[in-house]
C-alpha cells in the first residue's frame, strides 16, 4: 500500500445498525488494498472535535459480510495504515444476566473466544511466529476514558464491566449453549469481538467496546427466542446512544496513550528475524517492522 497522506487517531468500527459516522466533518471515503484482502466496505476519514477519525462498518455498509466473513485482519490493517492508535469497537450483544437489560450498554473488561479458526485471528499465520500477552483484552486506560464518556449519555444506563462469550455464528445460541454460557459466568454474547480483540493487540492499538445489549438470548424460559428482527427493534435507540458516546469520547479522549499496548510486540516474537522471507518481512512490515530491523 501506498502512504495515505489522510491519517486519522480514532478508529471506530460500527457493528449491526451502525453503518455511517454522519458527525464527520468534512468526510473523505477511502478503498484500501491490505497484504490480508480487501476491508469491509470504504473507511471513511473525516473530523470529529477536532480530532481525526476513521470509520468502517464491519459487516459493510449494506450488512452483506456474516460473522465468519468478516476480513477483521484487512479492517485492523486498514485502521494501522491510517494511523490509528485507539480503536472503539461497537457491537451488538444478546444479555446473559437478567441485571443487562435490552437497550442498556456495556463496556466489557473481559473476552472468551469460541470461534472456530475458519477467520483469521493473528497477522502472524505464517513465516513469523508470535506469543502476545492477551490476559486483558482491552486497553484498561482506554476503556476508562471510554466508560465516562458512556456513563454521560442522557437516558442511557452502562454497565461498566462484564465478559463477552464470542461466538462462530451466524446462527444464535441454542436454549442449552445458552445456559452453558451463562453457568460458565459470561454476562453477554456476540460473534464478532474475538478476532478483533487479538488483532488489535498485535497491531498495537489501543481497544475498547460498547456492546450494545439488544436482547436476552434465549435462556429465559418466559421470553420468546431472539431473532434478527428482534435485535433490529431494540438497535435505533442503541445505535443513537453509542454515537453520542463516540462525540463524548473525542472530546476528552487523550492525545497521547498512557499504556503498554503499543508496545505489546516488544517481546513476543519468537522467530529469528534473519530466517524471515522477504515477501513475509514486507507482508508484516506495518504491523511488526520495527522488532524485525
Amino acid at each position: 500500500m501506498v502512504k495515505n497522506p489522510i491519517e486519522a487517531e480514532i478508529g471506530i468500527i460500527g457493528g449491526s445498525g451502525l453503518y455511517d459516522l454522519s458527525m464527520l466533518e468534512d468526510p473523505s471515503e477511502f478503498r484500501l488494498s491490505t497484504p490480508f484482502g480487501n476491508p469491509s466496505d470504504l473507511v471513511v476519514v473525516g473530523g470529529l472535535n477536532g480530532r481525526r477519525v476513521a470509520f468502517l462498518a464491519r459487516h459493510g455498509r449494506q450488512h452483506q459480510h456474516s460473522p465468519s466473513a468478516i476480513p477483521s485482519a484487512a479492517n485492523i490493517y486498514a485502521m494501522k495504515y491510517l494511523g490509528v492508535t485507539e480503536l472503539l469497537s461497537v457491537s451488538a450483544v444478546g444479555s446473559l444476566r437478567d441485571r443487562l437489560r435490552p437497550g442498556e450498554l456495556v463496556v466489557p473488561d473481559q473476552l472468551v473466544d469460541l470461534t472456530r479458526n475458519r477467520r483469521p485471528s493473528t497477522f502472524f499465520d505464517r513465516g513469523l511466529v508470535a506469543h502476545l500477552p492477551f490476559a486483558d483484552p482491552y486497553c484498561g486506560h482506554l476503556r476508562r476514558v471510554l466508560l465516562d464518556a458512556v456513563k454521560t449519555v442522557p437516558g442511557s444506563t452502562c454497565h461498566d464491566s462484564g465478559t463477552y462469550v464470542c461466538i462462530e455464528g451466524p446462527h444464535f445460541s441454542t436454549r442449552a449453549e445458552s445456559e452453558l454460557y451463562r453457568s460458565w459466568g459470561m454476562d453477554i454474547i456476540g460473534m464478532t469481538a474475538a478476532p478483533e480483540a487479538k488483532l488489535a493487540r498485535e497491531a498495537g492499538m489501543c481497544l475498547a467496546t460498547i456492546a450494545l445489549v439488544t436482547d436476552y438470548d434465549c435462556w429465559r424460559q418466559n421470553e420468546k427466542p431472539v431473532t434478527a428482527e428482534m435485535v433490529a427493534s431494540v438497535m435505533s435507540k442503541n445505535v443513537a446512544a453509542a454515537k453520542q458516546a463516540i462525540v463524548n469520547f473525542t472530546l476528552t479522549a487523550p492525545h497521547k496513550r498512557d499504556c503498554e499496548c503499543q508496545e505489546a510486540l516488544a517481546h513476543a516474537i519468537m522467530s529469528d528475524a534473519s530466517s524471515i522471507s522477504e515477501a513475509d518481512r514486507q507482508r508484516l512490515d506495518l504491523v511488526a517492522g520495527q522488532y524485525l530491523r
